[in-house]
């Protein structure tokens, strides 16, 4: 989510420099089942271009022809759509549009929090039922010292009494640290970066590669197993072991040992894991039992993959999944909703 909501910023800014007016529409709350759950968002400029979402692609031309009001009386307004009329499977949404205008100081608020990796929240003001307020409204606070509203720099919350609210507060992005750089590597990098994942590439020194040699990297590290920095990693990292180098992937096993990584991800068959294990508690007979559980390997879920796209994609469902803490299973058999509504 907060990859979206940096896109959505970026895009306004470009919108601004060019004198192009903005709206920002917010799902604020939901009644049933969605596409997608309250929290989700869609800046809608006045040319009528739009960057992210609210649904799977059905309401967003309710929610522009709406919008129309906003971009005249520069008022936020509520609106609800009810799919389960309109499509048969979708609950009530709860949407708020308003005015979008930031500071630059606004955008280096978020920037200085997206690289220190520190959640931030945004909180959505709104009322019951479809009307225009000056009293609705969005702010969005990094700090005790540094919130921001959405269309003003000072922050008014003494008229928000008897107003429904929203919060939301944004985790930094996953981080996915891949240490190998073959042509698998780059496969999961592409596949990482369409998740708006924050991607870190370790390749070997004695064959250096570039940013441009992995689309959607933030960074790239040509390095010796034993000067990696393992202090990089928190606790919203994953890391991928895809060396194709027992020696080197044994290397880096024992640079990260010290490190509680919540995914730890290595290439091979399950006797190389065992290998790798056996070797790594002879050379560290102390080694913390929570380390070894949290190495997955041979890495992925079971799909039937088989190619370097499929297997990357059986690796990020799984990076998912555990940080998600949800078992892998069809969504035929889940029992209950995919997503639950809010209701107000």
């Amino acid at each position: 989510m907060t990859h979206e909501f940096k896109k959505i910023l970026e895009t306004h800014l470009k919108a601004k420099a060019k004198g192009t007016k903005t709206v920002l529409a917010t799902v604020v709350a939901l009644d049933g089942s969605s596409y997608r759950r309250p929290g989700v968002r869609m800046l809608i400029r006045e040319d009528g271009k739009m960057t992210g979402a609210v649904s799977g692609g059905c309401v967003e031309k309710e929610v522009f022809r709406q919008s129309q009001s906003v971009f005249e009386t520069d008022m936020p307004k509520l609106m609800t759509y009810d799919g389960r009329y309109r499509l048969g499977c979708e609950g009530v949404l709860y949407i708020l549009i308003e005015p979008f205008l930031i500071d630059p100081e606004f955008y280096q608020a978020f920037v200085e929090a997206e690289e220190n990796r520190t959640p931030f929240t945004i909180t959505s003001y709104f009322g019951e039922k479809e009307e225009s307020s000056a009293d609705f409204g969005s702010f969005i606070t990094f700090s005790e010292a540094k919130s921001f509203g959405f269309s003003e720099n000072e922050v008014d919350t003494t008229n928000k009494k008897g107003l429904n609210t929203f919060s939301q507060e944004l985790e930094p992005s996953l981080k996915l640290i891949i240490i190998g750089a073959e042509h698998d590597a780059v496969q999961l990098c592409l596949m990482a970066s369409l998740c708006g994942w924050e991607i870190t590439i370790v390749a070997s020194e004695s064959d250096p590669k570039t940013l441009m040699n992995f689309p959607g990297a933030k960074n790239i590290e040509n390095l010796r197993p034993e000067i990696f920095d393992a202090s990089i990693i928190d606790d919203k990292t994953a890391v991928m072991l895809m060396t194709h180098s027992y020696t080197k992937d044994l290397q880096y096993l024992l640079k990260l040992s010290g490190q509680q990584i919540k995914y730890l991800g290595i290439l091979g068959p399950s006797r190389r894991r065992e290998k790798l294990f056996q070797e790594l508690l002879e050379r560290l007979p102390e080694l913390d039992d929570r380390f070894l559980d949290n190495i997955y390997g041979p890495a992925g879920i079971n799909i039937g993959a088989e190619t370097p796209q499929e297997i990357a994609l059986s690796i990020i469902a799984e990076i998912l999944s555990v940080f998600r803490e949800q078992t892998t299973i069809p969504l035929k058999e889940k029992k209950g909703t995919i997503h639950s509504g809010v209701k107000l």
